[in-house]
């Protein structure tokens, strides 16, 4: 019995360390980086990228902004690039859990390229893929503030899918208050 005990106690003992080490130690996140914002910066205007902007995020635009996303956008500033009827926007939305970090170029209202540039979820990557990010391509903003044109889901991505539509409206409706702004 006291043998029995001892062991017990042991174990709990080991337990606990176990438990402890597992609190202290580092949690690794497993990022993907698929392009920094320079690369993508960089290729969005053809190897020469233009000095960056900010665009303030004003109390008129923060309603709209936290009606497109659902909820308030954490900036009160946006960096931006901008040359001639081109801009180039670096977002970051929360998939399920993790951010999504998504950049976009838009030119006349309109998508013209949409790329991932860090991916962090454990699930939904394939959002980072060619053939889902093409769809983009010529999109717009209604004047619902809705996409002009349907996006095709991915199973397992739903949410990833969805933050990345709620990006593509941010930087659509970012690119109208900008150029609205310079006028």
């Amino acid at each position: 019995m006291q043998l029995t005990l001892h062991l017990v106690n042991k174990l709990s003992l080991y337990c606990r360390l176990s438990c402890a080490l597992l609190l202290v130690m580092p949690v690794t996140v497993n990022a993907e980086v698929y392009l920094t914002p320079e690369q993508f910066t960089k290729s969005a205007f053809a190897g020469s990228t233009p000095k960056s902007d900010t665009l303030w995020v004003t109390k008129q635009f923060a309603n709209q902004a936290e009606q497109i996303l659902g909820h308030a956008p954490k900036q009160v500033r946006i960096k931006f690039w901008k040359n001639g009827l081109q801009t180039a926007w670096i977002l970051d939305e929360i998939g399920k859990e993790e951010p999504i970090t998504a950049g976009f170029i838009v030119e006349n209202g309109k998508i013209v390229q949409a790329s991932i540039l860090t991916y962090l979820e454990s699930r939904g990557g394939e959002v980072r893929h060619a053939n889902f990010l093409k769809q983009y391509q010529g999109v717009g903003l209604q004047q619902d503030w809705q996409l002009n044109k349907t996006i095709d889901g991915i199973s397992g991505a739903t949410l990833s899918v969805r933050a990345m539509g709620r990006m593509a409206r941010l930087a659509l409706y970012y690119d109208q208050v900008s150029r609205a702004e310079s006028h």
